[in-house]
């Protein structure tokens, strides 16, 4: 039985090399109000191949990489759409 941890979560930036920004979401009850609370953790992760923001991957704990780098990318889970793409200054939507 294997003991590395393998976590889901979603990539929200890919702009270094080799390394992708994988959040991962995690709900409990807090203690005292009883409120359902989601919290997000950025984790580091090192990939050799082209990821793009909103892809779903599953990630995995490494040993040490960099500084902050301590999971690898398992797979991709699903594609994402990725960034909106947002009109530039100066650019201007038609309504055709």
């Amino acid at each position: 039985m294997s003991k590395t941890k393998v976590i889901l979560g979603k990539v929200l930036s890919n702009k270094m090399q080799k390394t992708v920004v994988v959040g991962v979401e995690r709900r409990f009850k807090h203690p005292r109000y009883g409120k359902v609370v989601t919290k997000m953790t950025k984790l580091y992760a090192h990939t050799e191949q082209a990821i793009d923001p909103g892809d779903v991957v599953a990630i995995v704990q490494t040993r040490p990489l960099s500084k902050l780098k301590r999971w690898k990318v398992l797979r991709v889970i699903t594609k994402g759409i990725g960034e909106l793409a947002l009109p530039q200054e100066g650019e201007e939507e038609s309504n055709d």
